[in-house]
């Protein structure tokens, strides 16, 4: 058989290689024979950077930034492969992500977009010509501000003393100006376009700090602070730079970065039509007969551009057969069928706890392919012997 395997990553668990290569192994335990194309894919949160990476068979960059509490981490970006201008891979969620932050410290008031800066200064340093960036999973609410920072603006309050270094969302009710004379004048020269959620904004009653403030670790009150903060970085964006952030699509993607994004000249896009692009996925399905695909759930939302579902329509046009393997099958799932996913499974096999799941996650992915996998050849095996108990009776029926 030939086999595409491409699934999205299980959030804070399962980076999207790693399932491709879980999936890999439990395929050929059934068949060693098998020719398996993977091929990594991301909706712009974890992972991103890495999958575009490996897809293009470029490479990947490891530096220390500071992450989303104020420490320095390990972090990474990459350069693609292939013709055209230099371009930077970047995911956010590899400097500000949510999975970085701690149980005990996640404040969103505090948490910082400073180290995602740190990345786009790095990929500056190596002469980029664009830069590809996937805006999602962050654990950050600061609109961008720290990002903007390390990248050389000054934001001040209204005695002209900058803003706390890397201070996070709240120290912007402090905020009286934005000074980007400073800023690296080589952002100029270079393409940024960042693929984020398309319907996030910045304030209003949906703006980012109301609708994933909580998420994030936010008390009510803390909510409402940092939505009158974000406000008044809109505000104060207006006055100084003449740029609307307030209500503009995907100015609130990740804890308000996409506003951020929009400060500093680069182009917001919808993920999906990014990453369509971006992974060539209409491509993907030539010559295959199976395609595995996995994430961390699959529910009615599914079909609402995840992943899975992207990839089950377009082998849906192609007639090809679709597995999806989830961390968990929520509400609604069977709507997943109507978009031509045609059979999925959870990877878990007993009741356990989500830490001790996340922990066995890549065991559980691999058996559950196995698994999958063998039902398949039993499939192929009543097919075949169908098929031949039809020849047996066509002949008979002739003589």
């Amino acid at each position: 058989m030939k086999l595409l395997v491409c699934p999205s990553g299980f959030k804070g668990s399962i980076e999207p290689h790693t399932a491709a290569d879980c999936i890999e192994r439990g395929i050929i335990r059934v068949d060693p024979d098998a020719t398996i194309r993977k091929v990594p894919l991301a909706d712009g949160g974890e992972g991103f950077a890495s999958a575009l990476t490996m897809a293009t068979n470029g490479k990947m960059r490891y530096l220390s930034v500071i992450g989303p509490v104020g420490a320095p981490i390990p972090s990474y970006y990459g350069i693609l492969g292939g013709c055209g201008p230099k371009t930077a891979a970047i995911e956010i969620a590899a400097a500000a992500g949510l999975s970085l932050v701690p149980d005990h410290s996640r404040n969103p008031c505090v948490t910082t977009s400073f180290g995602v800066g740190q990345l786009i200064a790095a990929a500056l340093d190596e002469g980029v010509q664009r830069i590809v960036i996937g805006c999602g999973d962050s654990g950050t609410n600061d609109g961008g501000s720290g990002m903007l920072e390390a990248l050389g603006a000054r934001l001040t309050d209204k005695t002209g003393k900058v803003l706390a270094r890397a201070s996070g969302g709240q120290s912007l009710t402090l905020l009286a100006h934005i000074d980007f004379s400073g800023l690296d004048i080589r952002l100029k020269d270079v393409h940024i376009e960042v693929a984020c959620n398309w319907q996030n904004v910045l304030c209003g009653p949906n703006g980012v700090a109301r609708v994933y403030g909580p998420q994030k670790g936010a008390t009510p009150e803390q909510t409402e602070r940092l939505a009158g903060a974000l406000d008044n970085y809109a505000r104060v964006a207006h006055e100084t730079l003449g740029i609307d952030i307030s209500d503009a699509p995907g100015t609130g993607a990740s804890g308000g970065l996409g506003a951020g994004f929009i400060l500093m000249g680069a182009e917001l896009r919808p993920r999906y039509e990014a990453i369509m692009e971006y992974f060539n996925l209409d491509d993907l399905f030539d010559d295959c007969d199976l395609i595995f695909t996995a994430e961390g759930g699959i529910d009615f939302q599914t079909p609402r551009g995840k992943i899975p579902a992207e990839v089950a329509m377009r082998a849906k046009k192609k007639g090809l057969p679709v597995i999806v393997l989830a961390g968990t099958i929520g509400a609604d799932a069977d709507v997943n069928y109507e978009v031509g996913i045609n059979a999925y499974a959870s990877i878990l096999q007993k009741p356990m706890t989500l830490e001790d799941a996340m922990k066995e996650a890549e065991r559980l992915l691999m058996e559950s392919a196995e698994c999958a996998m063998r039902m398949v050849v039993v499939g192929r095996k009543l097919a075949s012997q169908a098929a031949a108990h039809d020849a047996s009776n066509s002949f008979v029926g002739r003589k």
